[in-house]
């Protein structure tokens, strides 16, 4: 499996079981986590957009409630979430990033929230919309960067 597959499957999942987790576990073993599973540089910036986030790629207005890139000289992935006002939020997001000149190549969408995918070389974005118990209704935007 190559890296930048092996971090789109590995990193989201890392993030799921870290922040799922208790709260024993700090942002340096999170780090530490990723970066054994990706081989590659971690940057975790809860409550933020990772600095080298690529500027291509639009996201919603909104919180930022976790920032998370993970990466080597083979590509790399980021992961955003970000507090939205409903599932319609969904449309919105996939205007803004069909209007900066991605293609849509996936669209799951209903009331409910859902799921959309969209590519432009050398980036692909999926985004995840879908109503948390805690924070509301969240967009999670993971995108990867093939060289």
């Amino acid at each position: 499996m190559s890296g930048i597959r092996r971090a789109a499957v590995a990193v989201p999942l890392a993030i799921a079981l870290v922040f799922g987790s208790t709260a024993a576990l700090s942002g340096c073993s999170v780090q530490t986590l990723v970066r054994n599973i990706t081989h590659g540089s971690v940057k975790v910036g809860a409550h933020a957009v990772p600095s080298d986030f690529p500027s291509e790629v639009p996201l919603a207005h909104g919180q930022v409630l976790y920032g998370v890139s993970a990466g080597s000289t083979n590509g790399k992935i980021w992961n955003v979430t970000i507090k939205v006002g409903g599932a319609d939020a969904l449309d919105a997001i996939a205007k803004q990033i069909t209007d900066a000149g991605f293609q849509q190549n996936l669209d799951h969408s209903g009331e409910n929230g859902g799921s959309e995918s969209f590519r432009k070389d050398p980036y692909t974005v999926l985004v995840v919309v879908t109503k948390d118990d805690d924070k509301g209704w969240i967009a999670n935007y993971t995108v990867t960067e093939k060289k």
